[in-house]
Parts: structure tokens; C-alpha cells; sequence
């Protein structure tokens, strides 16, 4: 087996098709995004603000002779705190008996760049069943928990939407379907759609308003400008708009690749919150995926609310599991560690979790 970067979209595109397992983190035009934006991906408040410290994006590939086995898309992520390597939902494998051997080589490699350009540690998200055999694979190769996801989701709700609209209002809770009927008839509710990159700016003006009130730090307007510029110039981004009487009081930023549509970002206000019209944009951007010809409909992120009420959440999954669909879990978030400047950097982490009741 050889590792070498990939630098052909079509085959890289076409060995993610054929996966059960993918999301648009391991497209390629994620790897254009982060080539772009020059901005972390991660989850903390920090990285996101260090801004253009050199983060270098690779597309490996593992290949035996000229059969592609395996993709990793890698980021070099260097925040005040540290640099590491950034592997989201990878590396993704097609033939699961090679997956100790195709692991081996990316690990191989991984440990060379990462000592190259002075990595602490690899943080890794595969989209991996969590199972006890995964777990010890991952162990016995070094891999320890990370104390922090990587913005690449450990559990999702997934739809699938290949039923007629008819039966996925069935299959979904009933007060669900009545809320969206109820949105349906309100003459003062409007949904539209945009794929204008300059409509970014009312959603980037609704999601700083939801962050003040729920005091987190968003990402920045630059991030979503750059994130939908580059997957709606393909026509595989839209933005969905709840309007109640010509405002906008609900939007949500949609993802449409490789057969699967990824509700990936949302917002909405509060005070408008008995009119449901998230319902409603939720419903739409369904059917838009329906018409789009996809099979599922990703919901972007679960944690069990009856496990963990109080985790923040607890309420949106409540949300995204009204509409049917089923739970699916996958390993947590790995660290594999490089350096002695990992553990300062992992204490760092472990405190700000516990600090945020994750």
C-alpha cells in the first residue's frame, strides 16, 4: 500500500459515492473551503478566531497499485494554544477487511507530516461504528479519546426521504405535522430559498443576534460567506428563509452533495417561536432534497435527550427527531499524540468541556 495525495476530483468524488458511510467534510470542494476560508473548522471559540495561520489542507488517498482503498481529507490546524493535524470523519474506507492495514498507512504518514510541520497531536473523527472491536483497534494503535470533538459530529439523526411527502408526514411525531400544517396556512409565513452568496448577510445578522442571547461565539460571517460560496457555485448549497411578515425570523444553511442533503446550520429568534416556522423551514428544505433526488437527509449532529437533558443539544434534537428518522453513533473523536505539548492543550480542553456541560 501506498499513500500519496489525490489531485483528481472526479475519482475522489466517485470513491466517496460508493461509500454507505460520508459527508461533505471529505468532499472535495470542503477541502476548497478550507483553502479559501484560511479558518478553523474546530468547535472552540479560540481557533475560530486565530484567523490565517497557515492551515495546510491535504487529500491523501491509499492506494494499492492504481485501486484508491481509502481517503483521508487532512488539515494542519495551528491555533495560540497549538498546532495539530485535523482528520473530520476519515479516513473513510470501502473494503472493511483492509481497514487495520489502510489505517496503518495513514498513520504512517499522519506521523510524518505532523512531526514535519510541527504538530502536538492528530485529532481524528472517523465515521467508524462505535463498537467494542473499533475501540480496541484504535487503542492498540495509540489512539486515546480526544477531551473535544472536532466540529465533526460523534452521532447524527438521519431521514430517509426516499417515501412519498405523504408518508414522511406520517412517520413524523404528530405534533410535528401539526405545527408545519398550522405554519402552512398562516398567510403572514413565507419560505424562500436563495443560492445568492450576498444573502449570506441575513443569515450571518440572525445568527449573531440568536449568539448574543444564548451567549456563544458564532462563527463568523467570512466562514459562512466562504462556506456557501464555494458548495452553492456548484449548485449544492442553499439558504432557507422563514419570513413572518417580510422579516426574517428563522433560516437555515442546507448542503446538498453526493445524494445526502446536510441540514448544517440554523438559526432563529425566539420571540417568534410559537408561529414554528423552523417546522416549516425544515419541511421545505426536505422537500427541496426530495425534488434534488436525494435518499437522505442528514439532521447535522444528536445527543440523547433522555441520557443528557441538560446538554445544549437535548432540546434541537427533540426538534430534529419529530420528524422521523433514526440515531446513528459513531466513534468519538480521537487524539493521537505527538508531543509532550499535547497534555497542557488536553487539560486546556477537558476543563473548557466540563465548563460548558458537554
Amino acid at each position: 500500500m501506498q499513500v500519496k495525495e489525490a489531485i483528481d476530483q472526479d475519482i475522489w468524488e466517485g470513491f466517496l459515492g460508493k461509500c454507505a458511510e460520508r459527508t461533505f467534510l471529505q468532499s472535495w470542494n470542503w477541502g476548497e473551503f478550507w483553502q479559501k476560508n484560511g479558518l478553523s473548522a474546530c468547535s472552540d471559540s479560540e481557533t475560530r478566531r486565530a484567523g490565517r495561520q497557515g492551515n495546510m489542507v491535504l487529500r491523501l488517498g491509499v492506494f494499492e497499485g492504481d485501486e484508491l482503498l481509502g481517503v483521508a481529507l487532512v488539515v494542519k490546524v495551528s491555533a495560540k494554544r497549538g498546532t495539530y493535524l485535523l482528520v473530520q470523519h476519515a479516513p473513510i474506507i470501502q473494503k472493511s477487511k483492509l481497514k487495520t492495514e489502510i489505517l496503518k498507512a495513514f498513520l504512517w504518514e499522519l506521523k510524518k507530516i505532523g512531526k514535519q510541520e510541527g504538530a502536538s497531536f492528530i485529532r481524528m473523527a472517523p465515521l467508524w461504528e462505535r463498537t467494542g472491536e473499533n475501540e480496541r483497534m484504535l487503542r492498540e494503535f495509540g489512539f486515546r479519546q480526544a477531551p473535544m470533538h472536532a466540529n465533526a459530529y460523534e452521532a447524527t439523526w438521519k431521514l430517509d426521504i426516499t417515501s412519498s411527502e405523504e408518508e414522511l408526514l406520517k412517520g413524523m411525531r404528530k405534533t410535528t405535522r401539526y405545527l408545519i400544517r398550522q405554519a402552512m396556512k398562516n398567510p403572514d409565513i413565507q419560505v424562500t430559498q436563495s443560492d445568492r452568496p450576498e444573502d449570506v448577510v441575513m443569515y450571518a445578522q440572525l445568527n449573531e443576534a440568536v449568539a448574543t442571547r444564548q451567549q456563544f461565539v458564532p462563527f463568523s460571517k467570512e466562514f459562512i460567506k466562504n462556506e456557501f460560496e464555494i458548495f452553492s457555485k456548484e449548485g449544492e448549497a442553499l439558504l432557507f428563509f422563514g419570513k413572518y411578515k417580510g422579516q426574517v425570523v428563522a433560516a437555515a444553511l442546507v448542503i446538498f452533495w453526493s445524494g445526502i442533503a446536510f441540514y448544517h446550520q440554523a438559526a432563529s429568534l425566539g420571540e417568534f417561536a410559537k408561529l414554528s416556522i423552523p417546522y416549516l423551514v425544515q419541511w421545505e428544505a426536505i422537500r427541496e432534497a426530495k425534488r434534488r433526488g436525494c435518499a437522505l437527509y442528514d439532521f447535522w449532529g444528536y445527543v440523547d435527550p433522555k441520557k443528557y437533558p441538560n446538554h445544549p443539544w437535548a432540546g434541537p434534537t427533540l426538534f430534529k427527531m419529530g420528524f422521523g428518522g433514526r440515531a446513528f453513533e459513531y466513534m468519538k473523536t480521537q487524539d493521537f499524540v505527538l508531543s509532550l505539548r499535547y497534555w497542557p492543550i488536553a487539560l486546556f480542553e477537558k476543563l473548557r468541556r466540563f465548563s460548558r456541560h458537554l
